[in-house]
């Protein structure tokens, strides 16, 4: 059990914590609940960790640097976060590593740097996770739960420090796009493809073979000739298909997937018998919501 300088019980509620790094891990867009709650809590109880129990957000930095307000005399809120980063054995290049589960109904607020390139930010609304490896600062709120004595801590804000990447679940990574060139306008999305028994019945198209990422006409095969007018169209289509077999939609990677592959990665950052495998219990801020924070402006 580490020692720490600071208890729950000597923090004041209300107080806000800035604490910069890497984003090594993070599921922001929705809460963790239901099926996929008790999935994820009996993940974290194999993996030597306690259950969170509620419906949560959650968010893991690498390279973690608490932000004070004054270097020289830190509050008592910035100690307790900076007492409870931890190194990861396994994973010993990611630096200070700091975690937070935060309970409740509300999603942080994700800030991203605004398009007009004047230093202001934006609200995130694209519905998406972000990736990682993006420099961010997580925005925390010291708060008094109902019935307890101790003070736990809400994630409020992240804020983005560099243009935004987004998770991309078994995609091409548009920064890779990018970097060759090639702009995509908007989020592409995956088309799952029409099985051929729900075509229509009739002459299908010309069966295509795929060679180093080039379509090219398939070879037909070199039967002796078959007078067309001897098939109808339903057996047209039919030999057609014998020569190429629609192949099966890709599967796609399903949240609960995605989401015990994630946290997978955390396991091995957060590691079991840390200081943050026993988070000091936290639930969502009840107040209206924070003040704007000095230097970051908002537009919208």
């Amino acid at each position: 059990m580490a020692n720490y300088s600071i208890s729950a019980s000597q923090i004041t509620e209300g107080k806000n914590v800035f604490i910069r790094g890497k984003l090594g891990f993070a599921v922001l867009a929705r809460l963790i609940e239901g099926a996929e709650l008790a999935a994820s809590d009996q993940r974290k109880t194999n993996n030597g960790m306690n259950p969170i129990g509620k419906p949560h957000t959650t968010a893991t930095i690498i390279h973690a640097e608490v932000q004070f307000a004054d270097p020289n005399n830190p509050t008592p809120e910035e100690q307790f976060v900076s007492e409870r980063r931890y190194d990861s054995p396994k994973r010993p290049e990611t630096g200070p590593n700091y975690s937070i589960d935060s309970k409740g109904s509300t999603l942080p607020v994700i800030a991203i740097p605004s398009p007009k390139g004047d230093g202001t930010y934006d609200q995130d609304e694209s519905g998406q996770e972000l990736a990682q490896g993006l420099d961010v600062t997580l925005v925390l709120r010291t708060y008094k739960p109902k019935n307890f004595n101790n003070r736990g801590l809400a994630l409020e804000q992240v804020i983005v420090h560099e243009t935004p990447r987004y998770y991309n679940a078994g995609g091409i990574d548009q920064a890779e796009l990018a970097a060759r060139g090639i702009v995509l306008n908007g989020t592409p999305r995956h088309v799952q493809a029409t099985p051929a028994s729900a075509a229509p019945a009739a002459a299908g198209p010309v069966a295509t073979e795929v060679e180093d990422g080039l379509s090219f006409p398939a070879p037909q095969p070199t039967s002796a000739p078959v007078a067309v007018a001897a098939q109808s169209p339903v057996q047209t289509a039919l030999a057609t298909d014998a020569v190429a077999p629609a192949p099966a939609p890709a599967q796609q990677e399903t949240l609960e997937e995605k989401l015990a592959r994630l946290e997978a990665e955390n396991a091995s950052l957060k590691d079991a018998g840390s200081a943050v495998g026993s988070p000091v219990d936290t639930g969502p801020w009840n107040d209206s919501g924070p003040a704007q924070q000095a230097g970051i402006t908002y537009q919208g």
